[in-house]
């Protein structure tokens, strides 16, 4: 055989122990666990936000928080970090307008040296919400509307399943051309690096939650010593559901039926910093690990369309063979995640291309973190942001 059909059968290998191999990550039916029973006596719940500069969403994501129907005692706090745009006084205004749980709005003051600056807010989030003395915290994000039900399911599926943390990935706004081409696959590439099955385990292979909706025990937030713990991560809540499982805590991540995120990513531009602002700190700022992972996509991705094209055109049957059955492999395990995200199967072959983005966006975080720009968010940059630490 050629060089090149020797490459494109290990790109088939590859994609053959993906498919059976690995959690079966491509699968979207991990959802929020049934209630079973539940308590006599709803426990009480506070609701943190951490927000800056976030009046564009939150006319749309904080009434939805304050209109939840729990029926127990809950509460929001909306912790304004520095905010230019009024996000404070406008949540205010909102929670006047619209009423429901009751909301107090905080503000921090600048991040002192070694915190990132949403865990610098929810620190301060969460010691007031210690206060009220909570059974959970829900942590969600500003740009996150929630379902009516939401906090109920939530508090329910912790409660009945004996969970410590329950986090759902909010499924993301697509709309513009650029959000159908990047935002299913950057949910399909989270859950094939984490897979849901694994973390949900008894016995989990992996570690991971979305920092976006977390719905947290209290008691084993203290325990885990969050956020202190993990007060430089750029990576949030992989950090948080490391630190909640090495304090003995359950962690389940699933995708989200009733949470949405509200935030545009009308420009590619912005989604080019959502995913470049993480991806080096995801890999510890490691060169080796950067090569390995361009490595890794350009074989996964990149191979097969070229290894078809590529043996089509110089007749070499296996180079083809081999890669337009990997192509279909791959295809075929993202359609899953374009149904959930209602989108046509005509995308799904164009995966190899949005792998493209994602390696030179990947490559970009690292040339900016060399620059000593490291991961920069709404005006803050953290010139050496620490990952996820396993300590």
């Amino acid at each position: 055989m050629s060089p090149l059909a020797w490459i494109a059968f290990a790109s088939l290998a590859v994609w053959g122990w993906l498919l059976l191999g690995q959690g079966f990550f491509w699968r979207t039916d991990q959802r929020l666990p049934r209630p079973v029973g539940g308590p006599e006596r709803p426990p009480r719940v506070v609701v943190v936000v951490p927000a800056r500069d976030e009046a564009e969403v939150l006319p749309v994501s904080l009434p939805s928080l304050l209109a939840q129907d729990y029926p127990g005692p809950a509460e929001v706090i909306l912790v304004d970090d520095g905010s230019t745009d009024g996000t404070g006084r406008l949540a205010e205004e909102l929670a006047r307008r619209h009423g429901g749980l009751a909301l107090t709005v905080v503000s921090p003051g600048e991040p002192e040296a070694g915190w990132t600056g949403k865990l610098w807010a929810l620190r301060h989030g969460m010691a007031l919400a210690r206060t009220r003395s909570p059974e959970f915290l829900l942590l969600t994000d500003a740009d996150i509307a929630h379902e009516p039900d939401s906090l109920r399911l939530l508090v329910a599926a912790a409660t009945g399943h004996r969970l410590d943390l329950v986090s759902q990935m909010a499924r993301l706004r697509v709309a513009s051309g650029w959000e159908r081409l990047i935002v299913p696959a950057f949910v399909y590439f989270f859950c094939q690096l984490y897979p849901f099955r694994w973390i949900n385990r008894p016995r989990p292979r992996a570690t991971a939650a979305a920092g976006g909706c977390v719905l947290l025990r209290a008691e084993t937030a203290e325990r885990a010593r969050v956020p202190e713990a993990i007060r430089q991560a750029v990576i949030d809540d992989v950090s948080l559901a490391r630190a909640v499982r090495r304090a003995g805590g359950r962690v389940w991540l699933g995708l989200a039926e009733r949470v949405d995120s509200v935030r545009p990513y009308r420009r590619l531009g912005d989604l080019w910093r959502m995913v470049s602002r993480s991806a080096y700190a995801q890999l510890r700022h490691s060169p080796l690990l950067l090569l390995g992972t361009v490595a890794g996509l350009a074989l996964v991705y990149l191979v097969p369309p070229a290894a078809l094209v590529a043996g089509l055109a110089a007749g070499d049957g296996s180079a083809a063979w081999a890669g337009g059955l990997a192509w279909a492999v791959m295809t075929g395990t993202y359609l899953p995640m374009l149904r959930y995200y209602r989108q046509p199967p005509w995308l799904a072959p164009l995966l190899p291309f949005t792998a493209l983005l994602y390696l030179v966006m990947t490559v970009d975080s690292a040339v900016q973190h060399h620059r000593g720009r490291g991961a920069a968010w709404k005006g803050r940059t953290y010139a050496r942001p620490e990952a996820a630490p396993d300590r």
